[in-house]
């Protein structure tokens, strides 16, 4: 009470004194005017003479303002969707973007947010903004899009910490959309599907070399073995008929065809 009888003044209690007077006189009339609802999610900041009753909001429920010296403001706890509009940001490896998120914030301090800023939505906003270009002009392309939780945080901290002063509470923030260019889409794809062919042509490659490898183990065991080699002739001959049964093979050794091409090159 001392504080704030210094705080207001002389003058000021006389006017405080006379504002209560002017209520008990006009009484029950002027009740009207001076109890005020305060919702569950809304704080109410009191002024007296242009000062701050209390270090602590009022609310929720029923609050005593006296007319004439008193004024309150009303402030709203509840959690604040904030959509950032698409920004042109150049990354780190110097790639346009456009890129938008969302910001929800609640204010934990209500003193704070009036006595401190001006208007703190608007200000939280353009921190917003601003933070998220800066951020992500330190990160590269292949960054931006892998990354975007670790973004997202480091977003969140930033403006957590900067607007800890304003009674702010940054509760998440999440990066919506990364559009590129169509000149760029066009490049990535492109670079995609080159390096999938690449892939592909090295695992067809590998395919080959291990057919090979195989192949030759098997044509080790068929010349050590002559009957392995008939009865692989006769397992071919059941495969072709069971698939195409218009078509007759017979199979001759190699050899016999080499001694027919010697006898034709000495006739």
């Amino acid at each position: 009470v001392a504080d704030r009888r210094e705080g207001l003044g002389i003058c000021g209690w006389i006017l405080v004194s006379l504002s209560f007077l002017f209520v008990l006189i006009t009484f029950p009339i002027s009740i009207w005017t001076c109890i005020k609802i305060i919702k569950e999610y809304e704080r109410a900041v009191v002024f007296r003479l242009g000062r701050i009753l209390s270090k602590k909001a009022k609310g929720p429920g029923l609050i005593l303002i006296l007319p004439c010296t008193d004024i309150f403001i009303k402030v709203d706890l509840r959690t604040v969707t904030c959509k950032i509009p698409p920004q042109e940001i150049l990354t780190k490896d110097a790639v346009t973007t456009q890129v938008d998120g969302v910001v929800y914030y609640r204010i934990h301090s209500a003193v704070s947010a009036v006595a401190n800023v001006t208007d703190v939505h608007s200000a939280t906003f353009l921190l917003a903004q601003t933070t998220l270009r800066n951020v992500l002009g330190t990160k590269s392309l292949a960054q931006l899009l892998a990354g975007r939780e670790e973004i997202a945080h480091n977003i969140q901290t930033l403006l957590d910490s900067a607007t800890d002063h304003w009674g702010i509470k940054v509760a998440r923030v999440e990066i919506k959309d990364v559009r590129i260019p169509v000149a760029m889409q066009r490049a990535m794809a492109a670079e995609a599907e080159a390096a999938r062919e690449a892939r592909a042509k090295v695992v067809a490659a590998e395919g080959e070399r291990n057919a090979s490898k195989a192949l030759k183990r098997a044509s080790v065991v068929l010349t050590e073995s002559p009957a392995g080699l008939q009865l692989r002739y006769l397992q071919t001959l059941t495969t072709l008929a069971a698939e195409n049964n218009s078509t007759i093979v017979f199979p001759l050794p190699i050899n016999m065809l080499e001694a027919l091409g010697q006898k034709n090159r000495g006739g």
